[in-house]
């Protein structure tokens, strides 16, 4: 695709010399949420009481049909290796905003064993092709526009989810749809999380001044944090890498507070993410799904990054894939991740 035209190149108005303008809300937080629970809200929890919460959190979530077809995997063994796709987006259920696009996509992957796992995230600007559906006659754009085209909701998501699924050769054992209320409160109740910054960063949204060092943030200060992307080095894969790190921050921050030993604040947890997402389970129990995936600790997170780089095409920037991903996505497809993490490590994020 270097140097190619796209038939949708003017929808995103994001030219290379002029920022897009800041989005109303932050959309990656919505994915943590749904994967912060399933990893270390219930950890380590007794059967009947993983039973019980579980039913509750059952009870709070919405389940649609999130992956295409094509998209899925079709089976119900929990052994692994394991796919799942997790997609954030500003749009509520009721929402009637035209502007539905994805800016958030990470493909989660467990192999065999369940006690590692790889937060892959999907460059918002990556250029694609998306297939036809849902009216949408089908072209190259952003993959972040996929969602849109599709209408939003579950056809959006089974469109973005047939887009990947073609790109990468990937089928998923299940995907996670979140919107952005919750966040802010999970952080807030946590006590706040411990996030170590870089480099000076100045929030576009708000004028707050991040500066280099640790520091303790509570709900409102982490996402306008992780939402900045402009004027840092790396640009949107900085912000990437902050995401995934904060990713790691409410995992330690849970099990510094022992929140599955704490009913109370557990409970308050578990409300405040239920409303926020909408989840395909590819027809697993929800309890089974995450009663197979407690025993992952913080730990044995790893950020990835795709191999790719950013491309002026007609004036619009976009970012495409540096050698077909460089092997990342036949590694995600087998059991080679840790073999590629080591042979990659300038994609790999510390965590």
């Amino acid at each position: 695709m270097r140097g190619g035209t796209t038939s949708r190149a003017g929808r995103d108005g994001e030219r290379a010399d002029i920022p897009a303008a800041p989005r109303r809300r932050a959309r990656w937080p919505r994915i943590l949420l749904g994967i912060g629970l399933t990893l270390v809200a219930l950890a380590g929890l007794a059967v009947v009481g993983l039973r019980a919460l579980t039913d509750r959190y059952d009870r709070t979530v919405l389940k649609e049909q999130l992956l295409a077809p094509d998209a899925r995997t079709g089976r119900t063994d929990l052994s692994g290796p394991l796919n799942y796709l997790l997609i954030g987006t500003d749009r509520r259920p009721n929402d009637t905003n035209p502007e539905q696009r994805a800016d958030t996509i990470l493909v989660v992957h467990v192999p065999a064993g369940l006690r590692q796992a790889y937060l892959v995230s999907i460059p918002r600007d990556l250029l694609v092709t998306i297939p036809a559906g849902s009216g949408y006659p089908g072209g190259q754009d952003k993959i972040n526009a996929a969602y849109e085209h599709g209408g939003g909701g579950e056809p959006g998501a089974q469109l973005l989810s047939s887009t990947l699924s073609r790109l990468t050769g990937l089928r998923f054992d299940g995907a996670a749809l979140v919107d952005f209320a919750g966040i802010r409160q999970v952080v807030d109740l946590l006590g706040g999380v411990r996030m170590c910054v870089d480099g000076e960063v100045r929030s576009i949204h708000t004028n707050r001044v991040f500066t280099p060092g640790c520091h303790q943030m509570n709900g409102a200060e982490a996402l306008d944090y992780v939402r900045q992307r402009y004027d840092l080095p790396g640009g949107d894969y900085d912000r990437q890498r902050h995401q995934q790190q904060l990713l790691r921050a409410l995992l330690d921050r849970a099990s510094e507070t022992r929140l599955r030993n704490n009913p109370v604040k557990l409970d308050q947890v578990i409300r405040a993410v239920g409303g926020s997402l909408t989840v395909d389970t590819n027809g697993v129990a929800l309890e089974d799904l995450l009663f197979s995936l407690r025993g992952l600790p913080p730990d044995s997170l790893r950020g990835v990054q795709v191999p790719s780089y950013p491309q002026v095409i007609d004036e619009v920037s976009y970012v495409v894939l540096d050698n077909g991903g460089n092997g990342l996505f036949d590694a995600v497809r087998g059991s080679a991740m840790p073999a590629w993490v080591g042979a990659n490590p300038r994609w790999v994020v510390k965590l």
